[in-house]
């Protein structure tokens, strides 16, 4: 009986997708339970990216402006991930953690902008008790900052976290497995967000929010139980003197086309992300789509990068440079930008999730290749991998806020001036805000095509991208 349990019990392992990411020093019990932060992460960003700009613009009727700015507030702290990363590496503790004190207080700061989120948002309607100026705007906005800063420094410190506590071997299976926890968050979240959703009132929003909250701190609080080891320093290494940020950076930088690699994931991801405060309004205002079948789009851009993921594992496995990948993401993102385009005058919403499918596969596609140049990419001295992760993300965020606001920006000024006749009378369409926007993001993917043609070079395959294609082929 007990060698059936053990026979069963090994099988069960070897058909599970993720199993060979597990190692001695980081179990496959520790590593599930570890990868549950990224689908907190998810879950906030489906809320932030997705659903809430949505009910704010259609539901709340605030200016896709001012929604732009709210979304992109996280933005500040952004540029700080790198720095986050850096002092995770290095950070001192009289019991000796490192990542977890940054997990937790990241935690701490996404709950709380959860938990006053709603009840800066009801502000918008207009039914205050007491008449003060601008307090929807600052109470949103501060709910919208505190979760994006618990975002940002959660995601830096786990994955650095699980980084650390994977073997050399695993790692990159490891960094591929919580991305791909990243994107079922965001999957399973807008499912369920979507459906709680289906009949909106503005006591389903308070309870869907908040509920949100918990769930996130739940989730992270067994995430990060008993991940990192009790190591006391000593005297001298408390003495010893920290490490500079700059010297870290200097290192990092030293490494390669570290430069070039962080120029081609802003331009990548301002491409990519300019409509992600649009597409839902754009298919509920144009389109006539109810807030359950827009909140899917989320969903539906999930399955597009998970597809991403699947025949990315393919082409690492036939030697596939990850910079030539990178530019196949962008080239499908070509194709499904267009696709949003037209679902508006052939008035075609399967068309629409179409471009929505596209665009998912294609930024999939691209982040995963990136992500894995920047963790492969040699680094010196004090650069760890903290640093790396922190780097990317640093990169990939600044853009993501920088392009959310100016997409909301254009869409308001273009939309607003059309419709009275600036335009002239031919080109009083409320979409034509929307396609400008989705226009200059077309541009914006063959400046990055440029950029990332210096990076492009054919690499040899080694031994171990042969063999049969599982997650340890994910790029990292």
């Amino acid at each position: 009986m007990i060698l059936r349990a053990k026979s069963f019990k090994n099988l069960t392992a070897r058909m599970l997708p993720f199993a060979d990411a597990a190692s001695e020093g980081l179990p496959l019990n520790q590593l599930l339970r570890l990868s549950l932060f990224q689908v907190s992460v998810g879950m906030a960003s489906v809320l932030l990216l997705g659903t809430l700009n949505r009910v704010m613009i259609v539901e709340l009727s605030v200016p896709a402006m001012i929604v732009a700015i709210m979304i992109a507030l996280p933005v500040l702290s952004a540029p700080f991930r790198a720095l986050l990363g850096f002092r995770s590496d290095n950070h001192r503790s009289a019991i000796g953690w490192k990542r977890v004190p940054y997990l937790w207080f990241g935690t701490m700061w996404q709950f709380g902008g959860l938990a006053i989120m709603p009840m800066g948002l009801i502000l918008f309607n207009g039914t205050a008790a007491l008449n003060v100026p601008w307090a929807a705007e600052l109470g949103a906005g501060l709910a919208f900052l505190l979760t994006g800063i618990g975002m940002h420094m959660t995601q830096t410190a786990g994955l650095a976290l699980a980084a650390d506590r994977a073997s050399d071997e695993t790692r990159p299976r490891v960094v591929a497995l919580l991305y791909v926890m990243f994107l079922i968050g965001m999957g399973v979240s807008s499912v369920i967000i979507g459906t709680l959703l289906r009949d909106f009132s503005e006591l389903r929003l308070i309870q869907v929010v908040q509920g949100a909250a918990v769930i996130t701190i739940l989730l992270n609080l067994v995430a990060l139980w008993k991940q990192e080891k009790v190591k006391p320093m000593t005297k001298a290494e408390r003495a010893a003197p920290q490490p500079k940020f700059s010297d870290a950076w200097t290192d990092f930088t030293n490494g390669g086309d570290a430069g070039r690699l962080l120029v081609v994931v802003f331009l990548g991801t301002m491409a990519f992300n300019m409509q992600d405060v649009l597409l839902e309004p754009y298919g509920g205002e144009i389109l006539g789509l109810s807030v359950s079948a827009t909140t899917l789009l989320t969903a539906v851009w999930s399955v597009g990068a998970l597809a991403a993921f699947a025949l990315a594992a393919k082409w690492l496995a036939k030697g596939t440079d990850p910079y030539r990948m990178a530019a196949r993401g962008l080239m499908v993102g070509l194709v499904g930008f267009c696709a949003v385009i037209f679902a508006d005058p052939l008035s075609s919403t399967t068309m629409f999730f179409a471009g929505a499918l596209g665009i998912g596969f294609g930024g999939g596609m691209f982040a995963v290749s990136t992500l894995n140049a920047a963790m492969t990419m040699p680094t010196t001295g004090t650069a760890g991998r903290g640093l790396a992760l922190g780097a990317w993300g640093a990169a990939q965020a600044t853009a993501g806020g920088l392009s959310i606001v100016v997409g909301g920006t254009l869409r308001d000024v273009i939309s607003n001036f059309a419709m009275s006749g600036g335009l002239g009378e031919g080109l009083m369409n409320p979409a034509l805000g929307y396609s400008v926007v989705y226009h200059i993001e077309i541009y914006l993917l063959f400046f990055t095509l440029i950029a990332l043609g210096p990076l492009v070079r054919v690499r040899r395959m080694t031994s171990s991208t042969h063999g049969p294609i599982g997650l340890a082929d994910f790029p990292t």
